[in-house]
């Protein structure tokens, strides 16, 4: 097996080049070890594949799976998924509120881990960089998501032991056929939200007294800065190839697919270390 290592980034967000053609094994191995991640339904095992990823997939990929249409990946049986208004009460003031907060969230990062996953297996004719970004980043997911499931145990819960609910994944089902609306729409919407509302969830666990919980999030908040910058870096990128104008073209991509502008208050200073600009939050805010 090909061992895969993080390589220093050659791309220019002012005017990228057009992407060269996909190295066929490189790439196509990293894809197919990607696809036999995102399909697993165990979470730990999910987990762990992706987390091999990111320095070479340990999971020997089906020589005779291919890359089709597949709208969902591997789910374990619960946690049951429910309309958002059906998902139960988050409160930082109990015991049990906190580990329903941590168990959204946890949810939030499974999520994450195959939306990387799909996006290294799911757009094909990338740049080579494209695939070893994503890989990273399904890596950093499942250390994310690993980190809340082990908190969770340790507090006397599981992952599925609460309802959540699919909003992410149905976004990504809109986006599967178009990289461009893909990175304007997830990272650069719905996972940038995460860098608005973290510090908040931090404040009301740093005042129930939870550290351990609130430590957990300031690692996955430091590493979603980066996360949400790959995204912003490929969508340009994607922009570019298109010779389509960025802030007009996001906001025909949000009508089309459905999606509202994000909302203010925004986390200036981790938005901006994400690529966002001073004129965006501006518009938006």
């Amino acid at each position: 097996m090909r061992v895969y290592r993080a390589v220093p980034d050659e791309l220019s967000s002012a005017c990228p080049p057009a992407p060269p053609p996909e190295p066929p094994v490189r790439c196509g191995e990293l894809r197919a070890a990607a696809r036999a991640a995102w399909s697993l339904a165990d979470p730990r095992a999910k987990a762990a594949a992706a987390a091999a990823l990111g320095t070479g997939p340990a999971l020997a990929p089906d020589p005779r799976a291919g890359f089709d249409d597949a709208p969902r990946p591997g789910r374990p049986l619960r946690p049951r998924l429910v309309h958002p208004r059906d998902v139960p009460q988050r409160g930082a003031g109990s015991d049990d509120g906190r580990a329903a907060l941590l168990h959204a969230i946890a949810h939030i990062e499974f999520n994450a881990v195959d939306l990387a996953l799909d996006a290294v297996w799911r757009f094909a004719g990338q740049p080579e960089a494209w695939y070893l970004d994503w890989a990273r980043v399904a890596a950093e997911e499942a250390l994310h998501f690993g980190l809340l499931a082990d908190e969770l145990e340790r507090r006397g819960h599981a992952y599925g032991d609460f309802d959540a609910h699919d909003g992410l994944w149905e976004m990504a089902m809109r986006t599967r056929h178009d990289p461009l609306a893909r990175m304007a729409l997830v990272p650069r919407l719905m996972e940038a939200r995460g860098l608005d509302v973290t510090p908040l969830i931090q404040r009301k666990l740093a005042q129930a007294g939870d550290t351990d919980a609130v430590a957990i999030l300031q690692r996955i908040l430091d590493d979603e800065v980066g996360h949400v910058e790959i995204g912003n870096r490929w969508y340009l990128h994607l922009c570019a190839v298109a010779g389509i104008d960025p802030v007009a073209g996001w906001d025909g991509l949000a009508q089309a697919h459905g999606a509202a502008a994000p909302r203010p208050p925004f986390n200036r200073e981790a938005r901006l270390r994400a690529g966002f600009t001073e004129a965006e939050l501006a518009r938006w805010g």
